[in-house]
């Protein structure tokens, strides 16, 4: 039985990724911490602060498979402590006394702390290969659907033309600046941790700034100019990234679930046969993937606070903290990816009905050209008294169900100034997209934001 759907046998592929799941799993959250283990002796050593032949022994002892996980789990409730009985296994398998020198100079949070910023950054890979899927699947639709005419809608009614290239042009330059946030905050958070018990290195005060240092060049991280052991800022700056990357996918969700709306039908979400969309109601053709995108953007909002919270930390240790982070930083991370992943899943099978898009420019009878001749009476006899003349017109031709130009030509003051033709022309919806396709090409030069997040990074191991 699950507690939770991350980790349901029925529900997890909806709410994360066995990608996400096998990196923030136990297996994997002990190897990172057996990885800080053996690269701690491997610099020590070096520096002439334990033995070497201790090192290479912590170093070929440092596997996970060599941990039995069940029993660790009885110590810690034990102990009520995570890292003492992973030290204490370290001494039992370890040849001589090599077990002894575990751990030299380090604190706990040391260990925990950089183990989260290695599955952390395996976590960035993997939403980044997300991430570049998406963003490349919206500048094609953008390319493709650059001049294909569709009603722009505000407050949720017809407002004027546009296209639905800028519309996907718009979401794909949203996608490009998340890219953008979250390469500058690779630099931020990706900074490991070795300062001992309260930051000051006080157990090997007189090497650990070389220490310090080799270790996080060992393990790949940038090297913090102070402890953060009480400094969460970095983890919540992470949570409110993936906070607003998450809500702008669901915002491309909840859009392609709108105008997948019977009434509108002008989007759909990727339909095989045997997806079903009802139990009882065997003609519904449902959004699914597009709601779950909309509910997990939702919960991952929500998570912002506890972030926050956990930067109020007290005095130089605070596990209150670190408890709270340890239940909502995996599962952001699962919950982001499977959003990004659904998103990308989504947009690279898009239905797209043009058609549709242009009989529902006319649905009003002609009033989403408003704007259009307004302007143009404008011309002649001043915008704010073309505006009141063509709202009256305007509102008498949705009262009565009526043509708007039905109305217009026989308006004695719109006849005088605008002849039929010119009525046709302004009614005419494909004549009024203004920009659209030069501000489509613009995103679309600025070139692929996918390729600015750096590939996969290495996996560290020192064994």
């Amino acid at each position: 039985m699950s507690a939770y759907v991350i980790d349901s046998r029925l529900f997890k592929d909806q709410f994360s990724t066995e990608a996400m799941r096998r990196i923030f799993s136990d297996e994997q959250t002990v190897q990172k911490w057996l990885d800080f283990e053996a690269a701690l002796a491997k610099v020590e050593a070096k520096l002439g602060v334990i033995p070497a032949v201790a090192a290479e022994e912590i170093a070929k002892k440092s596997r996970v498979e060599l941990f039995d996980l069940d029993e660790m789990k009885l110590e810690m409730d034990r102990t009520s402590h995570p890292i003492v009985p992973m030290l204490r296994t370290y001494k039992k398998i370890c040849a001589g006394d090599a077990g002894e020198y575990v751990h030299w100079g380090a604190t706990t949070q040391d260990v925990t702390d950089t183990g989260m910023v290695l599955q952390l950054r395996e976590a960035l890979d993997v939403i980044g290969d997300g991430l570049r899927a998406l963003h490349g699947n919206l500048r094609n639709l953008s390319k493709k659907y650059r001049d294909s005419i569709i009603a722009g809608r505000s407050h949720g009614q017809h407002a004027l033309p546009t296209t639905f290239g800028f519309k996907t042009a718009v979401w794909t330059a949203e996608i490009e600046r998340h890219i953008q946030r979250i390469e500058e905050m690779r630099q931020r958070l990706l900074v490991g941790q070795f300062s001992g018990a309260v930051g000051t290195l006080a157990a090997i005060s007189d090497k650990g700034v070389a220490v310090q240092q080799a270790l996080m060049t060992e393990l790949g991280l940038q090297c913090p100019e102070i402890s953060w052991h009480t400094s969460r800022d970095r983890v919540a700056e992470l949570i409110c990234v993936l906070a607003m990357l998450v809500s702008s996918v669901g915002k491309i969700a909840h859009e392609i679930y709108c105008l997948q709306r019977t009434e509108i039908s002008e989007l759909e979400e990727p339909f095989a046969e045997g997806k079903v969309g009802s139990s009882t109601m065997p003609h519904k053709r449902n959004p699914p993937t597009c709601e779950t995108i909309v509910a997990i953007s939702r919960i991952v909002r929500a998570t912002v606070p506890l972030a926050l919270e956990a930067i109020g930390a007290e005095h130089e240790r605070d596990k209150v903290v670190l408890q709270t982070e340890r239940e909502f930083v995996a599962r952001t991370c699962c919950l982001t990816d499977a959003a990004i992943k659904k998103a990308a899943f989504v947009t690279a099978g898009l239905t797209v009905r043009t058609d549709r898009m242009e009989s529902n420019l006319f649905l009003q009878k002609g009033l989403l050209m408003s704007e259009a001749i307004m302007m143009h009476l404008g011309d002649r006899i001043g915008r704010q008294e073309a505006h009141e003349v063509i709202y009256r017109i305007c509102m008498e031709a949705f009262e009565t169900d009526t043509p708007l130009r039905d109305l217009l030509v026989k308006d004695k003051l719109v006849r005088e100034n605008l002849d039929e033709m010119q009525l046709d022309k302004l009614l005419d919806p494909r004549s009024y997209t203004g920009l659209a396709g030069h501000f489509v090409d613009k995103v679309l030069s600025n070139g692929s934001g996918g390729k600015r997040l750096k590939s996969k990074s290495a996996v560290v191991r020192t064994t």
